[in-house]
């Protein structure tokens, strides 16, 4: 391959994946620019070296193993956040910056360049449709929903856990139907039990009280579960 092909492929395996990353910038995503221009330029590499390889090589059977290895890479910016999980969106576009590369690598520069369009169309245009049917989504599920709070402590902090928990939840957007507590088998601990309502999904506040517990010395164990809901 003359050097000048291998620079032009290069260099534009560089340019998209730096425009597919730009728009994970402006988002603060984990892979931005930087990551997405990389794996953009590493992609076409291996391909380029499949291609300049004499003997058994094979472009395709490179790009595979490039797709592959990509998917381990985007688990990296997979996060776990309570129920939720964040980041399946930057690690597909880490995959869709692999491909884009491999298309530069290939030769292949007017499919990279429609490729690298479509996929910052799927993260700009289709952003804000996403959003207006999970809106919808939230509407149609909205209704009262009943939780149900346990935490185990220490019986002399008892007094003190049921005024935090109080406090929590007067800020937040739920409200205490019942609070009980019970002795344990253990004579130094006890179990506070407490039934929680709020307006549709309050999962996040839930989350933000388990977790806010779970830091006190004298709490052992923390918990919460959905015990109900009644549709408006």
């Amino acid at each position: 391959m003359p050097w000048g092909e291998f620079c032009i492929r290069l260099i534009m395996a560089l340019t998209l994946g730096c425009f597919i990353g730009f728009e994970r910038q402006l988002r603060q995503r984990l892979a931005g620019m930087r990551t997405n221009t990389l794996v953009s330029v590493g992609s076409a590499l291996f391909v380029i070296m499949g291609m300049m390889t004499p003997g058994d090589s094979s472009p395709t059977r490179i790009a595979a193993q490039v797709a592959s290895g990509i998917g381990f890479l985007g688990a990296g910016v997979i996060i776990r956040d309570g129920l939720s999980v964040r980041g399946l969106n930057t690690a597909a576009t880490l995959w869709c910056s692999g491909a884009v590369g491999t298309l530069c690598g290939a030769g292949f520069k007017t499919q990279a360049l429609v490729g690298t369009f479509a996929v910052l169309a799927a993260n700009i245009l289709l952003r804000p449709i996403a959003q207006r049917f999970l809106r919808r989504m939230d509407y149609a599920t909205e209704g009262e929903r009943h939780y149900r709070l346990i935490a185990v402590c220490r019986a002399d902090d008892e007094q003190k856990m049921r005024a935090l928990l109080m406090q929590m939840v007067t800020a937040s957007s739920l409200r205490i139907d019942s609070l009980l507590s019970e002795d344990t088998d253990n004579p130094a601990k006890v179990e506070m039990s407490a039934k929680l309502v709020g307006m549709g999904n309050n999962h996040a506040a839930m989350e933000q009280l388990v977790s806010r517990l779970s830091l006190e010395t004298g709490v052992s164990a923390v918990s919460w579960e959905i015990v109900g809901q009644e549709e408006i």
